[in-house]
């Protein structure tokens, strides 16, 4: 029986996912299930672990109710999911946790503060490959130990939420290099565990299971459970990865030269290189083939959009209206900067910056407050393309946008105006989902390369090229930017004290 589809699993925040992928890169179907994130108090996030496996079952089984004949041709099977979550197995394979800590849960705050306390960036970060979060597994570990020592003391294994489902399918455990280069516990060297880190960090070696490449293949799929999901057991497994490392190559970033801007509520930039950039500002995740992927991620992508449209219109203008406004804006907005972080800043020595527009005259109306905040995402966004760029010494030559900011024409214009690049979008929304079936197509010989299926997959609707005359005026703009995001610096703590008081 030929086989002639590929099956790709995808653990979200707000469902889990299964998509049945043809071997041209189309997708016949997804079918999916929701599920709650619980918050049993400010600050913290959280989901049960039998909610993402109940919701991989049934949607698996709908897919297979809709498809029968293609259930028993899938050549490959393929997860990602939400990234950083930390699951806890004991040494029967049994839950020790009912709840996972997941990637926006921030109790961990105050052993980053301690960490950074004790740690310059320049001692860790060769260490680590990353400056310091509350997302990293390697500080959820830390409050475990320090909060919850009996539940850490039954720990056998520690999980990432996919690999919790590929234990479920094949009975294996490994965490592999995209998600374990995101716990602040992979030496980026050598692509294992850092002795040095959990040194630092006091997490016993013995509870991190073996990392491996993404693109191999696990194990298959045990007899039991084909049975009870419908599909063909012996399935080959793969070890998959996080969902933003996989989105990337289901976009078709994954070469050096290549760039992704996903702008939603936040905006993350992110570029392709040999190695990671050891840097205060920038965040580095392993990619599926081999690469790095340094990016940076704006606290304020569209919530500034967001932001404005309550702030100015009380939410009575739709987000279509709003944009709208800002076209009636010239380029430059006339002369007005906007500071997007509203938010403060998610890395770097000033977490507590603050929003601003700067240069404000009598002459400004509505059109130019809304373009100037499209107009500062892009400019914060370019600082930082300029720092990877710098340290690279890898030009960005093409930027692939996506998610919800990638909807406004007038949006990519100005970033590409900015960026200085053509900015595309790919035609399948579902970048993962297409990140996962390039890695199945590769593991089983479909294809000689998870780059070079993702080039067969992958095809864009779009192509927006930088405006000449728009960039002779974002080039003057962006040093005038940069000066104000450093000069504002040393206010922040002053204003912190004013508002205390």
């Amino acid at each position: 029986m030929n086989q002639d589809y590929y099956l790709a699993i995808d653990i979200g925040t707000g469902s889990a996912r299964a998509a049945l992928v043809d071997r041209d890169g189309k997708i016949v179907q997804i079918a999916s299930k929701e599920y709650e994130q619980k918050v049993p108090q400010y600050g913290w996030a959280e989901q049960a672990a039998t909610d993402w496996w109940d919701g991989v079952c049934h949607s698996i089984r709908q897919l297979v109710l809709q498809h029968p004949d293609a259930a028993m041709r899938i050549a490959a099977i393929c997860a990602c999911g939400q990234m950083h979550g930390t699951v806890l197995l004991d040494a029967e394979g049994q839950l020790v946790n009912d709840n996972v800590m997941l990637w926006n849960d921030k109790r961990t705050t105050h052993h980053v503060i301690d960490f950074e306390q004790r740690f310059a960036p320049q001692t860790y970060l060769p260490h680590s490959g990353n400056p310091a979060t509350p997302a990293w597994p390697g500080f959820k570990l830390q409050w475990l130990r320090d909060h919850q020592p009996d539940a850490l003391a039954r720990t056998a294994v520690v999980l990432m939420p996919k690999d919790y489902i590929n234990f479920q399918l094949t009975g294996e455990l490994a965490q592999d290099r995209t998600e374990a280069s995101c716990s602040f516990m992979m030496d980026p060297q050598s692509g294992n565990w850092s002795s040095i880190m959990l040194e630092r960090l006091a997490i016993p070696a013995a509870i991190l299971p073996p990392i491996r490449e993404a693109s191999e293949i696990l194990g298959v799929l045990q007899p039991g459970v084909a049975a009870q999901l419908g599909l063909r057991a012996g399935t080959p497994v793969l070890v998959g990865g996080g969902d933003y490392p996989m989105a990337l190559l289901g976009s078709g970033v994954s070469r050096p030269g290549m760039g992704s801007d996903v702008t939603g509520t936040s905006c993350i930039i992110t570029t392709i290189a040999p190695r990671p950039l050891l840097d205060a500002e920038i965040s580095n995740v392993a990619t599926c083939t081999g690469d790095w992927g340094p990016f940076v991620l704006l606290e304020t992508g569209g919530d500034g959009m967001r932001w404005a449209r309550r702030t100015l219109h009380e939410n009575n203008l739709s987000y279509a209206e709003v944009n709208a406004l800002a076209t009636e804006a010239p380029p430059g907005s006339r002369g007005l900067f906007f500071l997007p972080y509203l938010t403060g800043e998610r890395l770097g020595s000033h977490r507590n910056a603050r929003a601003q527009y700067f240069g404000l005259a009598a002459n400004h109306r509505l059109p130019e407050l809304h373009r100037a905040i499209m107009e500062g995402v892009a400019f914060a966004a370019a600082r930082h393309i300029a720092i990877m760029q710098a340290a690279t010494g890898q030009k960005l030559e093409r930027i692939v946008a996506s998610s919800g900011g990638a909807r406004s024409a007038l949006w990519l214009k100005i970033k590409a105006s900015i960026y200085g690049v053509p900015v595309s979008v790919p035609q399948e929304a579902e970048c993962s989902v297409l990140g996962c079936a390039a890695l199945a197509a590769a593991a089983v010989g479909h294809a000689l390369s998870p780059q070079t299926a993702a080039d067969r997959f992958v095809h864009y609707s779009e192509e927006v090229m930088p405006d000449p005359a728009w960039q002779e005026i974002y080039q003057q703009m962006q040093p005038i930017f940069n000066q104000l995001y450093f000069n504002s610096q040393a206010l922040y703590d002053q204003l912190d004290a004013l508002v205390v008081g």
